[in-house]
């Protein structure tokens, strides 16, 4: 079989029609001005898009860009650097009517206070106040705070045996107001008020103790608890509801509905 080769033709092909050939780019619009993709971009976009470039090449090349500096090593602190502090002090005022209260009960004070806490204490009679310090023996942070908080209790006229719940339990409080916080009364009002607190030789008090686990003191028109968030809570009700003038039969049956739902949560 011959295969004949023709000659390439040296004439040019005919030309296409540029308009039905090329297609229509799509416009994008950028900052209200319509450009295509694919043309050429305007002048101005130039120099913008080469200064990108250069910002994008100097960021990813971290040649001059400094090591972390190392974290720096402590070691263990010494064990007499806790002794070398300076001590704490705290002055509790003593009222002159708990002075010889206090002298005699000085024993029961200040062992609970030496032993349990580890504090130092002695009695100033000149200044009339109890003073305590840190030594030591010292290991708890808050063990001066609490020492405070048991003189001052003793010094308002709780019993020593109640005070020192303070120092074996966290949640024991004091809260204390006056009659007057409550109500303004004057004379024989005022008199009434306490008389209905305290109630026919304690009574009403120590049923409010009893009911609400707290203890109360009632000196002249200030009044002191001793007790948790809660139980606090329940005693105040009780004494601003006998100080604003409700019987105290009313109180009483709020107290056995309180002390009813305390006993079946302790359930």
């Amino acid at each position: 079989m011959v295969v004949v080769q023709s000659a390439p033709s040296t004439s040019a092909p005919p030309r296409k029609n540029r308009r039905s050939i090329k297609k229509k780019a799509p416009r994008i619009a950028e900052d209200g001005v319509d450009h295509e993709v694919g043309g050429t971009a305007p002048e101005s976009a130039g120099p913008a898009e080469g200064a990108g470039d250069e910002e994008i090449l100097i960021d990813v090349d971290g040649a001059d860009v400094a090591p972390p500096p190392e974290a720096p090593s402590f070691g263990p602190a010494p064990a007499s650097a806790g002794q070398s502090l300076k001590s704490e002090t705290r002055r509790v005022p003593i009222p002159p009517h708990r002075m010889t209260p206090l002298k005699k009960d000085w024993v029961n004070i200040f062992g609970p206070l030496t032993e349990l806490l580890g504090l130092q204490i002695r009695m100033n009679t000149q200044r009339k106040s109890v003073e305590m310090r840190t030594s030591k023996h010292t290991k708890e942070l808050g063990a001066l705070q609490k020492g405070a908080d048991f003189v001052k209790a003793y010094a308002l006229g709780f019993d020593v045996n109640d005070s020192i719940a303070l120092l074996r339990l966290d949640d024991l409080y004091l809260d204390s107001f006056e009659i007057k916080d409550v109500k303004t009364l004057h004379g024989d009002h005022l008199s009434r008020a306490i008389g209905r607190i305290a109630g026919q030789d304690g009574k009403t008090k120590f049923t409010i103790e009893n009911a609400s686990r707290t203890r109360i003191i009632l000196a002249d028109t200030k009044i002191h608890i001793l007790g948790s968030f809660q139980n606090i809570k329940i005693a105040r009700d009780a004494i601003v509801s006998l100080i604003l003038g409700s019987p105290p039969g009313k109180v009483y049956a709020g107290l056995r509905t309180v002390a009813s739902r305390m006993k079946q949560r302790a359930l």
